[in-house]
Parts: C-alpha cells; structure tokens; sequence
C-alpha cells in the first residue's frame, strides 16, 4: 500500500525508535506495518480498486456481538492477493490520497516484537517494511480474531456502521455479490468536518387585547396566560464549519419547548376549612349491593 501526502508542509514520519525519515511525500508500506494518520481533512484512493468476491457473509455461531463477516472475508482475500503481488512495488494493490494530516505515526501491526525497517528510496519517499519474514501467501491468516478490516487496521469488524455498509453492499450486487469473481471501486472518499450545534429562538408580536374586538373577557385566569403578547418559536441548528470560519447551515429543527404545568393545594382548593365543615355527599344506592 502506498500514501500519497498533499498540503502538508515539512510533514515527518514519527516512528518507534530514533530515526528520521526526513520530509516526506510518499509512503510505502509492506505488510506487517502500519501508520496511524491524525488531522486529515480528506482520504480518496488515487486508482480503481478491485475487490474480490464472493461476499461471503457467513460467520461462527459463538460471534457475539455480530461482525460485518462478509467485509472481513473480502478483507482476508484481498490480504492474501497483496502478499501474492508484494514482488511488484510500481503497482501497489491499494494507493490512498491524504491531503493536509497533521502527524503520521508508524506503529507495528504484524510483529508487535520486532522493530519496522526504514529505507530511503527518494527525496520525500520512503518504505516501511517489517523485519520478522511476512507468511506465505498461501498460509490461512485469521483476520476475525480482532476483527480488523485490513488494511484499515483501525476499522473494527463490530461497528455498526460498518455492519450497516455491508446490508447495503450486499443490496447494491444482489445476486452477482455470491458469485465467484469481483468489482471494481471506481472512487471512494473520506473526508472531514467540524461541525457544531446552536440554538436560537424567533418571537412574534401578537395583537393586543384592545384591538380584539367582539371579544368579551369571561376567563377567570390572568390575561398574561390566556392572552399572551407575544408567540416564541425555538430551533437549534446543526452547522458545519468551513476553512474560513464560514458557517454552513446542514439542518434546522423546530424544537418543542418545556411546557408549565399549574399545580394547587387541596387547602387552597377547599377554601382552608377543616373536613369537620365539609359538606358530607352520598352515592346513591345501589339496590344490588348485599
């Protein structure tokens, strides 16, 4: 897998151990390492990119919680063909676009016991490779136990949004999807966004009570409850922000506000007199009671 990294300046690659790998444009890495990138603003893939089928969703009895099984078997495929085409690194299998990070970190997925060998093949190009020898492409590599999908390491199996991308994979190819054969992802992108929540609230006057004319008043409750001067309307709003410090409204609901409940004491009710002054009421009889 390749990364290519646009709009960062004097980007530098932190690893575990001592080693500068300069500024960088470029990075190759070979199976068993892996770079965590932080503050992207957008990732796309650079080429077409073939997945093999069949999209086969079957998964042990004891997989609990659920995981997204068939996106784990395309992922273990797709594994084993990177390795079978390791010899040829001009045509990498996947090549990924990052535009502006604000730090890649490499770490150690394969052999968390061994440190990751740095070669410089150009200015602003290196390659990350593992110095344990990677398994043979033909050697069964179980990719359900951690559940992660390669080669987005970081991409848990038990998600539910992924779980919910592959019902919708598997809609989208129906039957062709438990096939033998495979497609090809034309284009893909992952960008990101800060988004932020407000509320705000918008008044109306209302007519005034003299202007209601026709209208006799017979309500014994204040007129500040039954005849309000003014109607409020409260919404909150889901923005995203731009770049530039532009706000982009992405959604606007009317929000229902917190309605007031009157409450009254019984004294109050019964006018504060004991229950001996009470007035005594009596049901009337009912001839079928023994």
């Amino acid at each position: 897998m390749e990364l290519w990294i646009q709009d960062a300046d004097d980007m530098r690659l932190a690893l575990p151990h001592d080693v500068d790998a300069g500024t960088l444009r470029k990075v190759l890495l070979s199976d068993g390492a892996a770079v965590t990138v932080k503050g992207a603003r957008s990732v796309s893939l650079r080429h077409p990119l073939e997945l093999p089928l069949p999209l086969n969703r079957t998964r042990p009895e004891d997989d609990t919680p659920p995981a997204a099984s068939g996106l784990l078997n395309m992922a273990k495929a797709l594994r084993s063909s990177a390795r079978s085409s390791a010899s040829d690194p001009d045509q990498p299998l996947l090549s990924l676009r990052i535009i502006g990070p604000s730090s890649l970190t490499s770490s150690e997925s394969g052999s968390p016991n061994n440190r990751l060998k740095l070669k410089r093949l150009s200015p602003g190009l290196v390659e990350l490779s593992s110095r344990s020898v990677p398994a043979s492409p033909g050697e069964d590599m179980d990719l359900s136990q951690g559940r992660t999908l390669w080669p987005l390491t970081s991409l848990n199996g038990s998600e539910p949004n992924l779980r919910g991308f592959e019902e919708l994979l598997a809609s989208v190819l129906g039957k062709k999807g438990f096939e033998k054969g495979n497609f090809t992802l034309l284009k893909a992108e992952v960008s990101a966004h800060t988004y932020m929540k407000m509320g705000f609230s918008v008044e109306k006057k209302l007519l005034p009570h003299s202007e209601e004319a026709g209208v006799e008043r017979t309500s014994p409750f204040p007129s500040w409850k039954t005849k309000p001067e003014k109607a409020t309307l409260q919404f909150e709003v889901l923005a995203r922000l731009e770049d530039g410090g532009t706000v982009v409204p992405e959604r606007i609901l009317q929000v229902q506000p917190v309605h007031t409940a009157d409450s009254v004491m019984e004294s109050v009710q019964t006018g504060n007199i004991t229950i001996s002054k009470l007035p005594l009421m009596y049901p009337p009889q009912s001839y079928f009671t023994l």
